[in-house]
């Protein structure tokens, strides 16, 4: 399937001065039983209501505390207001160093603060971020905290080249992180509660397309694909998450 716009169902293109405050009604990528796959770095940043800090828009249904998958970048010496997650936050640090009161996290921390919790975001020195909102189970009241940078690979049982890091895990919903040496083998399979992947680096290959490192890909429920690499490549996937 060809690539779709970023805001190819969201009735809204670019932002210009204060417009962030037409998010109210906004759908961008909003239907879940639709593929679609994004060269993140290749989308202009967005302004949000924090000055210094702007994003790239994903997924996106309904207000500022509505569904949302985005790139966030804090510009230095920028913060937001301290703010509630009635659907709670779940993030990942691309660059540079996020604090909040539960501390300063550098690049290759993964965090999870779930439904109900309140922080406030800033940034000393300036940093980005992947950020996902109001996708958390009720349910799913762990607090998660990862350095990924010093958490150990696990290798893949009869998958030679293909180390895991678990992240998170509840329900059906898995968050792992996966390194793929070069030249390691395709493995077809499928996902029937759907797949999200953020090439972190390398390249990934599929029977659809070639995927740049910055690339965000959404499998929905019933997709199927056999990736591989011919360079090597580090992913963030999250299975099983999305509705039938």
């Amino acid at each position: 399937m060809a690539k779709r716009p970023p805001f190819a169902n969201s009735g809204v293109h670019l932002y210009s001065g204060p417009s962030w405050r037409k998010l109210a009604a906004m759908k961008i990528n909003a239907d879940l039983s639709e593929r679609v796959v994004i060269e993140t770095e290749s989308l202009e940043w967005a302004p949000s209501p924090a000055p210094g800090v702007e994003r790239r828009m994903l997924d996106r249904d309904g207000a500022e505390q509505g569904r949302a998958t985005s790139i966030v970048r804090f510009q230095p010496g920028s913060d937001f207001a301290a703010h509630d997650h009635p659907g709670g936050e779940e993030f990942l640090v691309l660059g540079g160093v996020f604090s909040d009161e539960t501390g300063d996290y550098g690049p290759g921390s993964y965090l999870r603060n779930p439904v109900g919790s309140r922080h406030k975001p800033s940034s000393r020195e300036g940093c980005t971020i992947f950020v996902k909102l109001c996708q958390m189970d009720p349910a799913d009241q762990t607090q998660v905290q990862i350095d990924t940078s010093a958490t150990p690979w696990q290798p893949v049982d009869g998958a030679d080249g293909i180390e895991i890091m678990p992240l998170h895990e509840f329900g059906d919903e898995n968050v792992v992180l996966v390194r793929l040496a070069p030249g390691a083998p395709a493995i077809d399979h499928d996902h029937p509660l759907g797949e999200e992947l953020l090439v972190l680096d390398g390249s990934l290959t599929d029977e659809h397309g070639h995927y740049p490192k910055g690339t965000w890909i959404r499998n929905p429920p019933g997709s199927r694909h056999a990736p591989y690499t011919t360079t090597g490549c580090t992913l963030w996937a999250k299975l099983g998450h999305l509705p039938t």
